[in-house]
């Protein structure tokens, strides 16, 4: 099981992701107008940085719903690894079999 520390800081991460979501597109999609001069660019660009680190799309993890394990994640069931296994031992997920060899 994750910390409980670290499972609110990520909801705090999504948070703010969503916050300046339509903020950080526009100005992304403004910074790759051929028709700006350099200076203009350079200006954006600096509008981009000054918004906070923990709002960029790339600092989330996708974590398991029961545990809050961040490795492991299978996207398609929002699980992590052993969990899955607990879960399709149990048949628990209709369409998931156990193989064995």
């Amino acid at each position: 099981m994750a910390k409980k520390s670290l499972i609110q800081r990520e909801h705090k991460r999504k948070k703010l992701e969503e916050k300046y979501r339509l903020i950080r597109q526009s100005l992304k999609k403004k910074s790759k107008d051929s028709s700006l001069s350099q200076k203009q660019k350079i200006e954006i660009q600096r509008k981009l940085q000054s918004l906070p680190r923990n709002s960029a799309p790339i600092r989330l993890h996708r974590r398991c719903l029961f545990t809050g394990r961040p490795r492991a994640h299978y996207r398609d069931f929002g699980l992590s690894g052993h969990i899955l296994r607990e879960m399709v031992h149990a048949c628990l997920l209709p369409g998931a079999t156990k193989s064995s060899w």
